[in-house]
């Protein structure tokens, strides 16, 4: 699940969407209504490769054989583009009946009135084989307007070969506190002579970092109404954290890890042997070990032990939603019961989208997953959890490239911890309130 950089023009557009355009109830059958027995097309857009094309087209394909008068009609973008796309279709009254959803713009579409509610959808759509965290990723106000396809947890992910090769032992991740990491890294920093370094600090340009920080601290990125709420203090302390281990050596030097941040995974500190711990998301593990050839192993976030509470959380690799405007509804649910609780439809697909939401499913599909993605899996079975973080405020999507700024100008010293936290927390609560 890497990084993802909001899109701006889609942004833009979102916010001059009207409110007739977006809140006018659909004019076709109702959520609970019966299936239809008269032929019925929908549309179903996602962003992703080519592979997740081909097993998608195989999905739908398996769906329509079933339901021989719905036509699934797939529209495939690239990130870039995809949200652009959207913002567009959904202003012009013409939005996709099924929306692979991402969760930094699932406030902003449901909270304008673009997206259905699955509570009316119950007849067609079962959740019950997902664990109540896990749903509660899509819900806002105790409205369900996404249903998570897979599930990831933030890591460590540490590389035991490298550890093995400087006598290093392995750390106790039920116990490690933030201070560990930085003393077993510097361990590492000073073994590998300046060619391997402890800590790849690039993976805390990422929110999942933040939000675990807050959380540790017993605050919270936003509350329940979209404001922001963690404390200058929080990021402070977090800002200061990477600046200490960059000056130290535990991590790479700054224009090092801003230029392996930017670049792809295969280019990563993790992925090219050159550091013993990275942050990641647990589901990454498969494409760090085939980038790097080394064994790698997740480890449980540092602090865990510490806090009063888990502050580890499930975070959803992406959504299945429906658009309000839809005229098929009902249809539109029953298709995604399909994706989400159909295990012919989970041989096809197993982990493309993130290890399955569905407990069902998910050990249903373990037989023939890769090592690497059954440790993701087990992880994420045994990774104790609390509710997750709020769902990203209409207004914030930009959250990621606010975060981004401020700690490259942190790290480059043309900013300090307390000035970066006074100006992030402004320019956050800025972006909220400007959307509604």
């Amino acid at each position: 699940m890497p990084t993802r950089k909001p899109c701006r023009t889609a942004w833009a557009v979102l916010l001059s969407l009207t409110a007739t355009l977006l809140v006018a109830c659909s004019s076709g059958s109702g959520a609970g209504d019966e299936l239809s027995a008269e032929p019925v097309t929908l549309r179903f857009t996602w962003w992703g490769g080519d592979d997740r094309h081909k097993r998608t087209q195989q999905v739908i394909d398996l769906f329509t054989k079933q339901h021989p008068n719905i036509t699934v009609r797939g529209e495939f973008k690239e990130w870039n583009g995809y949200w652009d796309s959207l913002a567009t279709t959904v202003a012009a009254n013409d939005a996709p009946d099924i929306i692979q959803m991402d969760e930094l713009y699932l406030a902003s579409y449901a909270e304008r009135g673009a997206l259905m509610d699955f509570n009316e959808a119950k007849k067609h759509l079962s959740t019950n084989d997902f664990d109540g965290k896990a749903l509660a990723t899509g819900a806002i106000d105790g409205k369900q307007y996404g249903v998570p396809v897979g599930l990831a947890s933030y890591s460590i992910v540490a590389n035991t070969d490298l550890l093995a090769k400087y006598g290093i032992a392995l750390p106790d991740d039920t116990k490690w506190s933030w201070d560990d990491l930085k003393k077993v890294g510097d361990q590492v920093s000073k073994a590998g002579g300046g060619t391997v370094w402890g800590v790849q600090s690039g993976g805390f340009n990422d929110t999942g970092g933040l939000h675990i920080r807050a959380r540790q601290a017993g605050t919270s990125m936003f509350d329940d109404k979209g404001k922001v709420t963690v404390p200058a203090k929080v990021l402070q302390e977090y800002w200061s954290y990477l600046l200490d281990i960059a000056r130290t050596g535990v991590a790479p030097p700054p224009a090092v890890s801003v230029e392996k941040g930017s670049g792809a995974l295969n280019q990563s500190a993790t992925a090219t042997n050159t550091a013993a711990f990275g942050l990641w998301w647990n589901t990454q593990l498969t494409a760090l070990t085939a980038a790097s050839g080394a064994k790698l192993k997740l480890l449980r976030l540092p602090g865990e032990a510490q806090a009063k509470a888990p502050a580890a959380y499930y975070k959803p690799s992406m959504f299945w939603s429906v658009s309000a405007r839809s005229k098929h509804p009902a249809e539109a649910a029953a298709f995604v019961s399909f994706l989400a609780n159909n295990e012919e439809a989970a041989k096809i697909l197993l982990t493309e989208r993130g290890v399955p939401a569905n407990q069902k499913i998910r050990a249903g599909i373990t037989g023939q997953l890769k090592e690497t993605d059954k440790a993701a899996a087990e992880f994420l079975d045994t990774l104790p959890v609390s509710d997750p973080p709020r769902v990203t405020p209409n207004g914030a999507s930009t959250i990621e490239t606010i975060l981004k700024r401020h700690t490259e100008n942190v790290l480059f010293g043309r900013t300090t911890p307390e000035q970066a936290a006074t100006s992030f927390i402004a320019e956050l609560q800025s972006e909220v309130d400007a959307a509604r």
